[in-house]
């Protein structure tokens, strides 16, 4: 079974141009992003367990199908954070973690700085929020911290993935599944994605000059 899911639609296409194209601005990056992000999580939550209960319409009984699974969110800081505020409206009761992480530009390697996770992971679907999948280093950095802490089930849900963070990915963590939008063509000499959409934080917060 395949652990990579590429998740097809129109409107993903669309919100993919629009943040690839760098004369989108930042209100307009934002808009794109969340509702990209929104689609992404339709995808990665489908099959997601349910119970069925019975309520009272105004008219009579009847039953209905509710979630039925603890789910934690995990932003990769700052990036990850982007990603949040849109996953969260769709699962108000999620617990939710956070990971810093900083890139060192020269040699790409993810340096930890900040980690605060919920209790019971082991008892959740655990979905880490990275918008951009590059060398892997930064995911799989997650992945270990949030499978020591007890995750058992985890997926990884990115805007735009490069086949060497994926293999870098499913080579040490061959059960993760990954949600992207699309995979690109690769990295370059700064291990930044291509064609890619830049830097997603500074295009998200407004720190890009």
């Amino acid at each position: 079974m395949s652990r990579l899911h590429v998740v097809e639609h129109p409107l993903i296409d669309d919100c993919l141009g629009y943040l690839r194209d760098r004369r989108t601005d930042m209100a307009d990056f934002r808009r794109y992003a969340r509702l990209l992000t929104q689609l992404l999580c339709f995808e990665a939550t489908r099959d997601l367990a349910l119970r069925s209960d019975d309520v009272e319409t105004p008219l009579e009984q009847t039953t209905v199908r509710r979630l039925d699974e603890q789910v934690v969110l995990v932003p990769v800081l700052r990036s990850g954070l982007a990603m949040l505020e849109t996953v969260a409206a769709l699962f108000p009761h999620a617990r939710v973690g956070f990971i810093g992480l900083e890139r060192d530009e020269e040699t790409a390697v993810a340096r930890g700085y900040y980690r605060k996770l919920p209790s019971r992971l082991g008892e959740s679907q655990v979905m880490i929020l990275e918008p951009m999948l590059a060398t892997g280093g930064s995911a799989c950095a997650t992945l270990e911290l949030v499978h020591a802490a007890g995750a058992q089930r985890v997926r990884l849900v990115c805007v735009v993935a490069a086949p060497e963070g994926v293999a870098m990915v499913h080579a040490r963590f061959p059960d993760t599944g990954i949600y992207t939008a699309v995979v690109d063509r690769g990295l370059n000499d700064r291990r930044f994605i291509l064609p890619g959409l830049g830097d997603f934080g500074d295009r998200y917060f407004g720190t890009v000059e």
